[in-house]
């Protein structure tokens, strides 16, 4: 596999391994989102302190109104957040 394949299938795997712990496996919940951002992503939940993050979150990743974020919602938060990155370390070069 590339490096590209895998790294999309370890989105995939930790969708997954968050995914269902509460329910249905093909969303992530409040609480399931929560404890993925506090495993997979500390530092995102460590610089917004105000404890409505999740909840503020959630609401604008559930484009279909369920309080739940499937893949593609999911999908939305990685790509924002890698495109974030992009733009500080490219801002950090110049």
């Amino acid at each position: 596999m590339t490096e590209l394949e895998m790294a999309m299938g370890m989105i995939i795997d930790v969708f997954a391994r968050y995914s269902g712990a509460e329910g249905n496996k093909l969303s992530l919940t409040k609480g399931e989102l929560r404890t993925l951002l506090e495993k997979e992503l500390p530092g995102f939940l460590e610089s917004g302190k105000d404890k409505t993050t999740v909840d503020k979150l959630l609401k604008e990743l559930d484009a279909n109104g369920d309080a739940k974020a499937d893949f593609n919602e999911f999908m939305m938060l990685v790509a924002v957040l890698t495109s974030t990155c992009h733009m500080y370390f490219e801002q950090e070069e110049s």
